[in-house]
């Protein structure tokens, strides 16, 4: 199994972030991984992305041009990374600010309201676990366990408290990841 992924949206989202908890949890899953950064100089409202990669053989190198999954977190990543997803792959987005939807026949669509979602929550800055948690209802690759001790790894000590809150904000993703039909 290898699963290639490209997460994109503006700096602040999480985008890094989410990568981060992926990579930590496939390490912890004793999977090979890859986490790829590429932002621009000025990180917050700026784009960035990061590919990850997670397989069970060697990853040969971590620079790709088509994803199994891309997770799309504004417009300008979803004009660049839609065409970049593989015949019968997976465009996971979130659907505030995207002024134009994707429209690919060949690949499977689906929607999350994560900015939403994490507005019902309280917290804003759940919005990067609720969009994992969709990924992780739609590719169960890894197991929620793995997922907490990816957490523990990735966040800072001082932040352990809020795990139970990500793993709440991963719960309603799950939740609440629909199917995107074009119109």
């Amino acid at each position: 199994m290898t699963e290639e992924i490209i997460i994109a949206g503006f700096g602040g989202q999480g985008v890094l972030s989410m990568g981060k908890i992926l990579a930590y949890s496939g390490v912890m899953q004793n999977q090979e991984v890859s986490w790829m950064p590429a932002y621009g100089p000025e990180m917050r409202g700026g784009t960035a992305n990061v590919t990850v990669i997670l397989s069970d053989e060697k990853v040969s190198s971590p620079i790709l041009h088509e994803y199994d999954t891309a997770i799309v977190l504004n417009q300008q990543s979803m004009n660049k990374f839609e065409k970049a997803v593989k015949p019968g792959g997976i465009l996971l987005f979130d659907p505030n600010g995207i002024t134009t939807p994707p429209t690919r026949t060949d690949i499977n669509i689906y929607k999350i309201e994560g900015t939403a979602e994490a507005a019902n929550m309280g917290n804003p800055k759940t919005f990067n676990m609720i969009i994992l948690g969709a990924y992780l209802k739609l590719k169960p690759i890894i197991k929620m366990e793995n997922v907490e001790k990816g957490l523990q790894n990735s966040l800072p000590e001082r932040h352990h408290k809020l795990i139970p809150l990500n793993l709440k904000a991963i719960d309603m993703g799950m939740e609440k990841v629909e199917k995107f039909s074009l119109q």
